[in-house]
């Protein structure tokens, strides 16, 4: 994560305004369902507001499903100012031509080690192109945790709020622990909230409990894991954190500073 003090985009508490609406993010695609009216698929993806940009992560598979979910959400994709694509696999990327399609003045931040064909569409639709390796900052109080992973690539996106750090991750392939780890020791401060898909499907009840108390450990007040987690995961997350379990699926609205949220 980037030094806090070193740039005038740093985050400190003290710049987040007072807002009645607070901040929202709309989950979009996923193939867990919330609302029966919108379609689900393999892929995740949400829209956040309430910053001084407006943030779609991640522009999974189906376009068309994608474009017509936000329809229904009554959600314009001309208001994009931002894209976060979190890696380089289809069901994170597939519906970005189709996003590109309706809005072209936007700017997408992609690893630098994405595929030269996903660069290419981008920059032939008009739409503006940053780079990411290192941890940066989107916007006031909205960051990237920058390349992670040995493996597969990723990055994860991060929202400083009054409540504390939201933490949201499109597959987790550093780890999902990692990924905490990191953002934790960088920003020093307290995590309310990581939500997302954690890639944890196939893994065993013994490292699945370690990680929730993992979680614990590291003070996390409230988890969506979805996507990708795994039904064992989102079992084992909800008996430990029962009313501080968030539901992800599609249509599910989190508004942050709401005082039910």
């Amino acid at each position: 994560m980037p030094e806090k003090e070193d740039s005038d985009q740093s985050l400190k508490k003290s710049d987040l305004k007072e807002d009645s609406n607070g901040i929202k993010i709309t989950v979009i695609y996923d193939h867990y369902p919330f609302d029966d009216l919108l379609k689900t698929e393999w892929g995740f993806s949400c829209f956040i507001e309430g910053f001084e940009k407006r943030v779609l992560f991640d522009a999974p598979g189906d376009g068309e499903i994608l474009l017509a979910n936000m329809q229904k959400l009554k959600i314009d994709p001309k208001e994009i100012d931002t894209i976060f694509l979190s890696h380089d696999h289809q069901d994170h990327t597939g519906g970005l031509h189709d996003v590109l399609a309706q809005n072209k003045k936007v700017v997408v931040y992609l690893l630098k080690s994405f595929s030269r064909g996903i660069k290419n569409n981008i920059d032939n639709s008009g739409a503006e192109i940053v780079e990411i390796t290192s941890p940066a900052y989107l916007c006031k109080q909205v960051a990237t945790t920058g390349e992670l992973g040995n493996g597969i690539k990723e990055q994860s996106l991060v929202l400083e709020t009054e409540k504390g750090l939201v933490i949201i991750t499109g597959c987790a392939h550093p780890g999902i622990v990692d990924i905490i780890k990191n953002v934790k020791e960088a920003l020093e401060q307290s995590i309310y909230m990581v939500f997302g898909g954690f890639h944890l499907g196939t893994t065993s009840d013994a490292d699945l409990k370690q990680i929730v108390e993992h979680f614990r450990r590291f003070g996390v007040e409230k988890v969506g894991p979805c996507h990708c987690s795994g039904e064992r995961c989102r079992k084992l997350f909800l008996d430990e954190y029962r009313e501080n379990f968030v539901d992800i699926g599609v249509g599910k609205v989190i508004l942050v500073n709401d005082k039910q949220s």
